[in-house]
């Protein structure tokens, strides 16, 4: 079991670390290239969209092809993407250079969710997925001092320098250590028109699709706050690369206890239960973190603390929406975790950009957080029986 969560998390976590080593970097590159902060932000947005497409591209590839060739695949493409950024010469071919990048990176996370499925089902896959947010959880804690310290000695383009030695230590971790789950015998066959059914069949149903949506909300309300906070942070309170990455890790403790404590409560409580209460006090504290942000009260230890808040709800939200999505469509693992990673980089990634353009400050910032746990709570509302009576003590 351990070894799976490590091996597991390792790949799951390539996304988020490629996205969260980087973050210390981004005012220097919108110095260097002459770039608004919202050009600036688009190498991460520009990220997610690539890696939303690469979902629906990868997920029936490992259905078809079982799970380790298209990881293997997708992390060579990762460290040859990741040296290109290094070289990249203005800011509009980085933002290119980013989107694939995020595409290839897609195969790490939409693998790693297959194999769960492949592996585990219902409140087990629950709780693997929330211990598997323990391993992901070091990438906030981690990934922005990493970036620092880059910074500090070499500048931002070797933080993908590091991205590219990452991706090869992963492939080779794969390669050797990391057994295919999806027999031969279960795998899917057909071409286009079949990949195109198992869409259709998974979009029809309204249930796996509004619990695919909430991993990409709670998403974009995670990338809301990564994308606005540098600017927030070290332009508006002036903190420094070292005290940003500091204040970074402790928002990602929050995410990593909330996951544990999903962990140990699924095993009593029903997921959709978790799910229900975990949004409704993440609205209730991101109400209290615009209020904040509106007027100023408590200054920088204020919201912080909203913002621990907010963030620290997000452990429980996309690990038990996830496992109830999966647990209707067991048969395509594969192309059911790609709908769910889709939507979980696409929605961040048109969501997000709105901090920059609404201002890049800390009022934007709350705001967008706002909005995407409203929307959120409506969809949990109105497409599951979550909310009416006696829905939400059994499984969807």
């Amino acid at each position: 079991m351990l070894g799976w969560i490590l091996l597991l998390g390792a790949l799951a976590t390539l996304p988020a670390f490629t996205v969260d080593t980087y973050l210390p970097a981004l005012p220097d590159v919108a110095e260097e290239f002459g770039a608004s902060d919202a050009l600036a932000q688009l190498t991460l947005s520009g990220m997610l969209v690539g890696g939303a497409v690469g979902q629906f591209v990868i997920g029936p590839l490992s259905d078809r092809f079982g799970r380790r060739l298209p990881v293997l695949v997708g992390l060579t493409l990762h460290v040859v993407t990741s040296i290109a950024c290094a070289f990249a010469p203005s800011i509009e071919t980085l933002i290119v250079l980013r989107v694939l990048q995020g595409f290839f990176n897609a195969a790490s996370q939409v693998v790693s969710i297959a194999v769960i499925r492949d592996q585990f089902t219902g409140a087990a896959a629950a709780r693997i997925l929330s211990r598997l947010m323990l391993v992901i959880g070091l990438a906030p804690l981690l990934a922005p001092s990493i970036g620092a310290l880059i910074l500090a000695d070499g500048g931002w383009r070797w933080v993908f320098g590091v991205l590219a030695i990452l991706g090869v230590a992963l492939g080779l971790v794969v390669l050797f250590f990391m057994p295919e789950t999806h027999p031969v015998a279960k795998r899917r066959t057909g071409g286009a028109r079949s990949v195109l059914r198992g869409y259709a069949s998974l979009f029809k149903d309204r249930h796996f699709v509004a619990l695919a949506v909430l991993p990409g909300l709670g998403m974009a309300v995670l990338m809301s706050y990564v994308v606005g906070s540098p600017f927030v942070l070290q332009e508006g309170y002036d903190l420094t690369h070292a005290q940003f990455s500091v204040l970074f890790a402790v928002n990602g403790v929050g995410l990593v206890i909330s996951a544990q404590v999903n962990a140990a409560l699924v095993r009593r409580v029903a997921p959709i239960r978790l799910l229900r209460a975990a949004l409704v006090a993440q609205a209730g504290f991101a109400v209290v973190l615009l209020v904040v942000a509106l007027t100023g009260a408590g200054g920088l230890v204020g919201l912080l603390v909203a913002l621990w808040l907010v963030l620290s709800m997000q452990g429980m939200i996309p690990a038990n929406a996830s496992a109830l999505a999966l647990s209707r469509h067991g048969e395509m693992a594969g192309t059911a975790a790609a709908v769910i990673g889709a939507f979980q980089s696409g929605v961040a990634g048109v969501v997000s950009p709105l901090v920059g353009v609404l201002g890049g400050d800390a009022t934007a910032m709350a705001t967008v957080m706002v909005g995407a746990v409203a929307l959120s709570l409506v969809v949990l509302a109105t497409a599951t029986p979550a909310f009416r009576r006696g829905g939400w003590h059994t499984e969807i």
